[in-house]
């Protein structure tokens, strides 16, 4: 049996398609969606994904504001950018690119950002939005996952998924959009015993740690026709992998995702559905 490919590059262009007609009809009505990113420091990676979610917006008509700031800034000099930006009607998504410096607080860096403005999702209102099932903008990672099973009509209810992350980005608000659509939900993580036999007796398993040191993912760890969204990725032998060998899960798998390829261009895709959904609730708000 070789089963179905995830393609996320297809999935999130027909996001991005939605997307450019969103923005249009926004300018229509005179407004226009634009997303403000804040980068802090020379970090060569989160430069490009930077650059990479710029050329993104530009693809779909979403205005950006670059800020690019240095690495030895202080949290209120940080605090006063992100008060610039939560006051100016013409930024309508906020983006502070992570990792931070080490002097630098991320969750109070985050939570400043206001809340209608968070295209991220990691507000502490916005996380106990999606808690509550009451959530608008979602973190853009879980939300791209969730995208993938709506677009080929991946069934939820009643299906046991292990996750294997617990983090605020990805593996907590998975956690809630799960429940939401009624799967029973494991959360896995570095401290949860007989991993192996736990993966094997699910129905999906969505796997984000990203050191295939600490843990890879193999075919012999999945039952037959399982779901496999492996949304890690990370750099082994020369190599951008994910958690899994894809080649090989694929032939055991009903369905699964590629790494390259796979759920890392739903996050961009989903950030530019976010922005717009944020022009939306501010124009309201504004009326």
């Amino acid at each position: 049996m070789t089963g179905v490919r995830i393609d996320g590059k297809v999935i999130a262009q027909s996001v991005k398609d939605r997307v450019k007609k969103a923005v249009e009809e926004l300018k229509s009505h005179g407004i226009n969606p634009c997303l403000a990113t804040v980068l802090v420091g020379d970090n060569p990676a989160s430069a490009t994904y930077v650059r990479n979610k710029h050329n993104a917006c530009q693809e779909v008509g979403i205005a950006t504001k670059d800020h690019k700031l240095e690495s030895n800034i202080t949290q209120d000099e940080l605090n006063s950018v992100i008060d610039n930006l939560n006051s100016d009607n013409s930024v309508h998504g906020i983006l502070v690119q992570l990792p931070l410096p080490k002097q630098l607080d991320e969750f109070a860096t985050t939570s400043r950002i206001s809340p209608i403005k968070d295209v991220d999702g990691l507000t502490p209102h916005n996380a106990g939005l999606l808690a509550m099932k009451k959530a608008v903008l979602v973190a853009c990672t879980p939300s791209g996952v969730m995208e993938m099973f709506d677009y080929h009509n991946i069934e939820l209810e009643g299906k046991n998924i292990v996750l294997i992350n617990r983090s605020n980005l990805v593996g907590k608000p998975l956690y809630h959009l799960l429940l939401e659509k009624n799967a029973t939900v494991l959360t896995c993580h570095s401290k949860t015993k007989n991993l192996k036999g736990l993966c094997k007796s699910a129905d999906i398993i969505i796997t984000a740690v990203g050191d295939r040191n600490k843990f890879t993912l193999t075919s012999e760890m999945i039952k037959d026709g399982a779901i496999i969204i492996d949304v890690a990725i990370s750099r082994h032998n020369e190599k951008l992998v994910g958690d899994s060998d894809y080649d090989q899960i694929i032939e055991k798998a009903s369905y699964a995702t590629p790494v390259p390829g796979g759920v890392g261009p739903m996050t961009v895709a989903m950030l530019l559905k976010n922005t717009v959904t944020a022009a939306s609730l501010s124009s309201q708000i504004g009326r």
